[in-house]
Parts: C-alpha cells; sequence; structure tokens
C-alpha cells in the first residue's frame, strides 16, 4: 500500500462527485487549499447528468416562503443554508460559468439549452483551473487506525492522509449512478446518528389491481386531474398507472405523507378528482340526467367526458351501488380513494429521506463526534419534492460544508 503523501498546503479531501461535493471542493480551493476529489465511478455528477435528462430543472423561482416549506420538517435547517446560497445566488453562479438560464411556465429554472452537461463541463473546467484534483474510480472505504482515508482503486487500495474531509456520498436511490448508501455502516460504526434511508419522490404499490386494468392501462398516464391525501389542499397535475400502482409527478408530491402513513398504520391513501375543475354538485347534475337506453360507460363520456383510463379506474375502485347513485358517485369522481401498501425499491426512487440527522452536525455541518469530517448532499436527513428543490439545497449545503472546513483548519 503507498506511503501517505503529504500535501502543502494542508490537503483538503472531497468524497463524492455530486453537486454537494463538487461545490465544497470549490469552496475550498477558493479558501486557498490543496483540494482532492474522490468518487467512485468512472466520472462525477452521473446522477446530476440524469437529472438534466428532459430538461435541467436547476431551481425554482418561486417566493422565498413557498420555496423553504418545501423542505417539511427540515425547513429551519435548510433554511439557515440557503441563507447563503438561495435559488437567486444559484442562478448567478450559472451564469457565471457562462449559461444562462430562464424561468419556465410551472416557474421552474432551467439552463436556456435546457442541458446539463455543459453546465458540468463548464463547472469542472473551472475547479481544475483552480488546482482541484479529480480521482474517479476510487472507493472510500472508511478511515484506518490512525485516522488516515482508505481508497480503493483500480491497481489496489491507497491511504490519504487528510487536514479536512468533506463527505457529500449521496443518498440510497439510484444505485447505479454511485448513490448506494454503502457509507452508513462506515459512519454508524463510529457511533453516527444516521436516520434509515427511505425512497422519497416515488412509486407506490396498491394491494392488486385487476387483470384488465392492468393489461389494458398500465403505463397510461392520467391528465388534467388532482390528488391529495385526507385533511389537505389537492394538487393539479398528473400521474401515470403502473401495474403495481401507481408514479410520476404528482404522486412523487405527496410521497412523504404517504409513506409516513404507510409506516404507521400500513397503508396510506392518495384521493383522486377526475374532475378538478368541476364541482361536485355539476357533476351530480349531470350524471341525473336521464341516459335512456345509453350504457353508464357512455353516459359518462357523453356527460362529463369521463372516458378510457379515467373510466377504468372509476370502475375499478367503486362498487355497483355507488355507480346506480348519482350523488354517490359524484362524491368519487371528487375523491376517488386509490390505497397504497408500499413504495415502490428505494433504487427506483429519484431521491431518498434519511440520512446523517442534523442533530449529530453542528453549523457548520461538522460531525460533533468526528473534528474534521464534514458532510453534505443528500447523505443528510432531509427531503424535498422535484422542481429544483433538491438541487438548491444540495449546493446550499455542499458550500455551507466547504466554508465551514476551510474555517475550522484555518482556526
Amino acid at each position: 500500500m503507498p506511503d501517505l503523501s503529504p500535501a502543502s498546503p494542508p490537503l483538503a479531501v472531497v468524497i463524492g462527485g455530486g453537486p454537494a461535493g463538487l461545490m465544497a471542493a470549490e469552496a475550498l480551493a477558493q479558501a486557498g487549499l490543496a483540494v482532492e476529489v474522490f468518487d467512485a465511478m468512472p466520472s462525477v455528477g452521473r446522477k446530476f447528468l440524469l437529472a438534466g435528462v428532459g430538461g435541467m430543472n436547476i431551481t425554482h423561482s418561486e417566493p422565498y416562503p413557498a420555496f423553504v416549506s418545501r423542505y417539511a420538517e427540515r425547513q429551519g435547517e435548510i433554511a439557515a443554508l440557503l441563507q447563503d446560497f438561495d435559488a437567486d445566488a444559484l442562478r448567478q453562479w450559472i451564469h457565471g460559468l457562462g449559461i444562462e438560464t430562464f424561468v419556465g411556465t410551472s416557474g421552474r429554472v432551467f439552463p436556456t439549452d435546457m442541458k446539463a452537461a455543459p453546465l458540468l463541463r463548464a463547472w469542472l473546467k473551472r475547479l481544475r483551473e483552480k488546482g482541484v484534483v479529480i480521482h474517479t474510480r476510487h472507493r472510500w472505504l472508511g478511515w484506518n487506525a490512525e485516522g488516515a482515508l482508505r481508497i480503493a482503486y483500480p491497481q489496489g487500495e491507497r491511504l490519504v492522509k487528510a487536514a479536512v474531509v468533506v463527505l457529500a456520498l449521496g443518498g440510497g436511490s439510484w444505485a447505479r449512478l454511485g448513490s448506494d448508501g454503502s457509507w452508513q455502516p462506515l459512519l454508524a460504526e463510529r457511533a453516527v446518528d444516521i436516520s434509515p434511508l427511505q425512497p422519497s419522490n416515488c412509486g407506490f404499490e396498491v394491494p392488486g389491481w385487476s387483470a384488465l386494468l392492468k393489461d389494458k392501462f398500465a403505463g397510461t398516464p392520467l391528465k388534467n386531474i388532482a390528488l391529495s391525501v385526507p385533511g389537505s389542499a389537492p394538487r393539479k397535475g398528473e400521474f401515470i398507472l403502473t401495474a403495481q400502482g401507481v408514479e410520476g409527478s404528482l404522486v412523487y408530491a405527496w410521497s412523504a405523507p404517504v409513506r409516513e402513513a404507510i409506516n404507521r398504520e400500513g397503508h396510506g391513501v392518495l384521493l383522486l378528482d377526475l374532475l378538478p375543475d368541476k364541482p361536485v354538485e355539476k357533476i351530480a347534475q349531470a350524471l341525473a340526467k336521464p341516459r335512456g337506453s345509453r350504457s353508464m360507460a357512455k353516459h359518462l363520456h357523453s356527460q362529463l367526458g369521463i372516458d378510457g383510463v379515467k373510466a377504468a379506474l372509476l370502475r375499478e375502485l367503486t362498487n355497483q351501488a355507488t355507480f346506480a347513485d348519482p350523488d354517490a358517485l359524484a362524491k368519487a369522481i371528487k375523491a376517488l380513494p386509490i390505497t397504497l401498501v408500499r413504495t415502490r425499491p428505494l433504487d427506483e426512487a429519484i431521491s431518498s429521506a434519511g440520512g446523517v440527522r442534523f442533530e449529530a452536525l453542528d453549523e457548520g455541518l461538522m460531525l460533533k463526534g468526528m473534528p474534521g469530517v464534514f458532510c453534505a448532499g443528500e447523505m443528510l436527513d432531509w427531503e424535498a419534492p422535484t422542481g429544483g428543490y433538491l438541487l438548491t439545497a444540495c449546493f446550499a449545503s455542499g458550500l455551507r460544508a466547504g466554508r465551514a472546513a476551510a474555517d475550522w483548519l484555518k482556526s
């Protein structure tokens, strides 16, 4: 095993080459430190690049109070990070890389070319110009007895003695892109307080669709609908019916409360409004009109425009008595309960909840029980919906950890 190589100025090591890790590396380099980044994958930023497929949603333009509320139980901790680097600051930082941005009709912010790759290329070029050294195919294995970092690479294993370390190892989703959660036992054996990783922004399974529904409509989107959980205001959008259950952007928006209901009670419920722009009274009036010899399917289509997958799902989740009662059917159309019994596997999720608890960290994101070791990004215990909120918090936490690590080393 190679000897430890001294570094002058002191060596700052970042483990993980996603947005949080690269932002930490930039902050450390700006502080005048020698910085080396180690990533297990053949190239850095793989999940970042995948997120850019179909349009790189970098952040969101909504007013700050609404923006920070998206972080739910951890909005206080994330708000503290956003003080240094909020959505506006992130846009200005991107502009500094020569990449312009625009606000879409939904309020989401994108690079003008909608792509992640040019942004990442420009960023990596700037990091290398600042002297940041990036090692790929280098997997962190923890520490040895003397506190040196153990790094496995294609030729074997090496030891790296770092003056300060930033861990930005991602969550547990998309293992093939590097976020495999393998860091958990390495920190757990050091008594770091970790909340178990769980799927976030994920699909869910129902107890069992009928064969007819699966065979004919699996993979079909439901558009111009609204979803809610009991006791909450509905949100408009769309989702997809799958052979196992449901997935898609509107389902992801409710994934945290549904997942927690499943954890508590063994099941969760989404309420589907098939006609969000029509009040229940108007629906009942339309259904009560004489249909003569027409079937109920044709009546639903002619009076309310309900057909295809919407009609099939309505039939799937109601009984004959409900169909025979216009008032009861109108109420079902406005709040059709979909019972969900489990999340789809963590590796299929867009992101993960859980991770290193903020209670284990100081304000600079340094582990209280491990001086000189900082954490950032999705490996921290927070979650947010899609829409740019995930990336914004990853960037902000990386900047905070990098700056705090540099300050700690200087002090």
